[in-house]
Parts: structure tokens; C-alpha cells; sequence
């Protein structure tokens, strides 16, 4: 192995073109490790975690910019490597005559650059995240911060200075938006329409998005408002402007909320702005008991996919002209005459947040025993560090997994190392896994995973036992990579498709569904 380890000083990528960059280089001919980070304390830590030692790396400053890379060959092919991941530093084209990038080194100096600019989208580090924010909103433009690590008091200071400009403030940790047409961070290309989402999920929002495009309707606008709009402290600030917003907008006939479960008294609050706009609504409280909104005109359903028909439905559709999807009964009783006795539980790997807690969450209508990084219940939360027990469901995407990593929607290392230890457990039945198309999301997620999926499939053969992997595409034809080319290497390699985020979670269930809970 041969190795290049340099540090740039006062050299700031932010995390998102960091983690991009880091997946491309990873996938550069040759290489079996690169590494792009900035040189905080906790990327430093994750370097030494990874063997990776160097006195340069010990005396960087979090301003500075680490790059490592590692090949299998001599230095002519380390030269080689270096030579590319230098263009991808560069964001230079690798051929044809692509749209150059303008690089500014300053928030300050993009404004002054592009007056007419209307949104500042922000992904520095969660510590300089406000400051920007304020800068921007100041200077009168809407903002997305995907920064995480935002304190609670900033996120309502800000939004209040957002709401008295009458500027949107997406977050912090937003991931998805689709703001006239133009997809931001996470996001998938969708025809364009009448309904308009307001989500304080970010794959919550991208899964109606794709579902309504699947029912052959179209978004007008996706708002995305940070995972803590909904709770007690923040107030539903940006929701409840996100719903004014969309109300007062002629493209949009139809309004979606979707969140996971609000604090109580948030709920009756959006409740209350979704009545009063007097345009039909639909809202989606993952995981929440609530039935019943108290408003004519908005409809509480349980889970994504019943979103997203009502609101196409809403729209005037006739419902006899749509394929809904069903579930695929004979093909359950399929699968568990496939599984031995001892095969009772599913194990959940997921890249999206939403989509992790809606899976768990059908489980949870029928086992007592689900355990998650994201579970309510105290006693039955997991760790990283944890292994997997009983009914095990991981939003791989959550702090405690990417920590000085990259989202696992950009890169899905971690989600191939647990895979494969799962296989080795004999009363795994089944393992429920999404992989996310579109904008910002890895090229290939499904190419990256099938070696995983066949050596998790070996191990089970070699054991006399049959494994179930159960994947969900989160997509649409209109993607990069598009939805049928991934589900076809998928099927290629025996793995049975569900056609939704709400139809995986309801088969993963069904298929150990085994004696007293038949």
C-alpha cells in the first residue's frame, strides 16, 4: 500500500461538497481509501479509528483541509490517483464542455457577486452555520441550512428574524427541498404540479414527492422546515409560514404536511393554519395516534404512500385509474414457507430517517420486541456501538453513525459492513433495506450494494438457511440513476421489491409474522 497525506491550510470545503467529493474519490481507479475532511478534532478521531496517523494530520487546525489517499500499487499509481481526486477538488470536468463553477470565498462576497440571488443555501459546520444564516436573511434572502449541530435558541432566533422579513429559513439539518423546480441538497426529479409539501422530514418529504409523482401527479413546491420545527420549543415557526406560503400561491391546490409525531400542542396549532387556508390538505404524523383533525378540509392519514394518494386524489383524479400497489399476499405466504422457525426477526438497515421510523413503526403495531436508534422508548434504544437485538430498525443516517462521515446516502460503507454481520445472525428472517435516488444521492446505490447483498446471501445458503432481503428504490424514472434500471439489478440478484416506504414496512412485518400473531 502507498500513501499521500497532505494538509491545505485555511483551505474551508463545506460538508456536503466534502462528503460528494469523498465518494468520487473513493470510486477513483485504484484507490482503497481516500479521505476529505476538514481537519476537526472529530475528523481526526475517525482517521485514528482508521489507523491513519501522521504528524501533519495531529498539528492541522480545523481550518485547514485533510486530504488522505491510499493505493494498492507504487507511487506511479498513487501519482496517478492523486491526479485525479486533484480534479475533483478542482471540480473540473474529467471530459466534454460542462457548465463551469464559480468559487467564492465568502458568503459576503457570492451576495456581492449575484445580487439577484434569492436563496443561500448553507453547509458549513453546525458552529458557523448561524452566523451565516443571519448574514443572509439580513441581506434579504430566503435560506436553507442543512448545517446540524444548530443550538434550539438559534434555530427560533433565526426563524423569528426570517418570519419578520418574510423570508423562508429551512432548518437547520434540512435536507430536501424542491424550490420551483430546482432540486437542494437531497431531492428527486419530480414533474411539476399542484400539490406543494411542507416537511419537517427529509425523506418523509422526498417519499410523498416520488409517490405523487408515481400517481401521476406533480409537486409545485417542497419547503423543508429542519426536524425540530415541530417540537414544543421551536413552535412550528417555519411549518406554519411554509403552509401561509403555499396558501397564498396560485400553483398549489393541494398542501401535504409531513412530520414525524409533533408535540401536542404544535399539532393543533398547524391544525388550526391548515383549516384556515381553506385549500384541501393532507397530513402525515408518522407514528402519531391522531386520527381525526377537527377541519373539514384536512384529512389525517397514517403513513406516506396514503399521503400521497389523498392528495392526488384531491386533486380530482379518479381513483379507478390508478394501480395502488397492493400488497402481494400469496407472495407473503411465499416467504415465510421459505423461512425455518427460528427466522422470526427483521433487521432494518436504513439511509433515510423517515423511512427507518415507518418501517419500525408497522412493526411496532404488532411486536413489542423493536429495538432502534430512533426508538421513543428509553429501553429499547441502540447505539452504533450496539448490536442488533430482536426487531432491529437503524437510521444509519443519524448523528451517532456520521460522525465524521458521510450521509449514507452519499456514501454506504457502513450499511455494507452491517449487512454482512447481520447475515450471521440464524434468526434473522428477513433484512428491509431503501436505497434513495436523485440529486446529492450516490450515483449507483444499488451497484455499490449488491456485493454485500451476495455475501450476506452466501453466508446464509452456506448455513442451510434462506435470507430475505427486502429493498425499496426511492425514486422515479426521471432520476439519475433512473428507478428501473436499479430495481432491475435488484431483482437480478433476488431481492424482492417494495413498491413504497409504507408497502416495505407492512411486508418486512408480514413476512416473519409467525403463530400467536397470525
Amino acid at each position: 500500500m502507498t500513501r499521500h497525506v497532505e494538509i491545505r491550510r485555511n483551505t474551508y470545503l463545506d460538508s456536503v461538497s466534502l462528503m460528494s467529493m469523498s465518494t468520487r474519490a473513493n470510486a477513483v481507479a485504484g484507490v482503497t481509501q481516500a479521505f476529505l475532511a476538514m481537519a476537526t478534532p472529530m475528523n481526526k478521531e475517525v482517521l485514528a479509528n482508521l489507523g491513519i496517523a501522521d504528524p501533519a494530520i495531529t498539528e492541522a487546525r480545523p481550518s485547514d483541509l485533510m486530504i488522505v489517499v491510499d493505493v494498492a500499487g507504487d507511487d506511479a499509481q498513487l501519482a496517478a490517483a492523486i491526479g485525479e481526486v486533484e480534479a475533483i477538488l478542482a471540480r473540473r470536468p474529467t471530459g466534454g464542455d460542462g457548465p463551469a463553477e464559480i468559487r467564492h470565498r465568502t458568503l459576503a462576497g457570492a451576495l456581492e457577486e449575484v445580487p439577484d440571488s434569492n436563496l443561500v443555501l448553507i453547509s458549513v459546520n453546525g458552529a458557523f452555520a448561524v452566523r451565516e444564516a443571519r448574514t443572509a436573511l439580513t441581506a434579504g434572502k430566503h435560506v436553507m441550512i442543512f448545517s446540524d449541530n444548530v443550538p434550539v435558541e438559534d434555530e427560533i432566533e433565526l426563524k423569528r428574524l426570517a418570519h419578520d422579513r418574510g423570508l423562508l429559513l429551512m432548518g437547520p439539518d434540512c435536507g430536501t427541498a424542491i424550490i420551483d423546480g430546482t432540486g437542494l441538497a437531497f431531492a428527486n426529479a419530480v414533474r411539476r404540479g399542484s400539490i406543494g409539501i411542507v416537511g419537517a422530514s427529509g425523506t418523509g418529504s422526498q417519499e410523498i414527492s416520488v409517490r405523487v409523482h408515481d400517481f401521476g401527479g406533480g409537486i409545485s413546491q417542497l419547503i423543508g422546515t429542519g426536524g425540530r420545527d415541530l417540537s414544543a420549543e421551536v413552535g412550528g415557526l417555519m411549518m406554519i409560514d411554509g403552509i401561509e406560503a403555499l396558501a397564498a400561491d396560485p400553483g398549489t391546490e393541494v398542501i401535504v404536511v409531513v412530520s414525524k409525531p409533533p408535540a401536542a400542542e404544535v399539532a393543533d396549532k398547524v391544525l388550526g393554519v391548515l383549516g384556515a387556508t381553506g385549500k384541501p390538505a393532507v397530513v402525515c404524523f408518522l407514528g402519531s395516534p391522531r386520527t381525526e383533525s377537527g377541519y373539514a378540509n384536512v384529512q389525517l392519514v397514517s403513513g406516506t404512500k396514503p399521503a400521497a394518494l389523498a392528495a392526488v386524489l384531491a386533486t380530482g383524479v379518479d381513483e379507478s385509474t390508478l394501480d395502488l400497489h397492493a400488497l402481494n399476499l400469496p407472495l407473503i405466504e411465499e416467504v415465510r414457507g421459505k423461512l425455518a422457525p427460528e427466522q422470526k426477526y427483521v433487521r432494518g438497515l436504513f439511509c433515510g430517517g423517515t423511512l427507518c421510523d415507518e418501517a419500525m413503526f408497522a412493526a411496532l403495531a404488532t411486536y413489542d420486541d423493536v429495538w432502534s436508534n430512533i426508538q421513543k422508548d428509553p429501553a429499547r434504544v441502540l447505539t452504533a456501538a450496539d448490536a442488533s437485538r430482536a426487531h432491529t430498525f437503524l437510521d444509519l443516517g443519524d448523528d451517532d453513525f456520521t460522525d465524521g462521515r458521510p450521509h449514507p446516502m452519499i456514501d454506504p460503507s457502513v450499511r455494507l459492513q452491517r449487512l454482512v454481520e447481520e447475515a450471521d445472525d440464524p434468526e434473522v428472517g428477513v433484512i428491509a433495506m431503501d436505497f434513495v435516488l436523485g440529486f446529492g444521492a450516490h450515483e449507483d446505490p444499488v451497484g455499490v450494494t449488491l456485493p454485500a447483498i451476495r455475501e450476506a446471501q452466501a453466508k446464509a445458503a452456506a448455513r442451510g438457511r434462506h435470507l430475505e432481503i427486502l429493498g425499496y428504490v426511492l425514486g422515479t424514472d426521471l432520476d439519475t440513476p433512473a428507478l428501473a434500471g436499479q430495481v432491475a439489478q435488484l431483482e437480478e440478484a433476488g431481492v424482492t421489491i417494495a413498491s413504497s416506504s409504507t408497502n416495505l414496512g407492512l411486508l418486512a412485518r408480514e413476512f416473519v409474522m409467525k403463530g400467536a400473531h397470525r
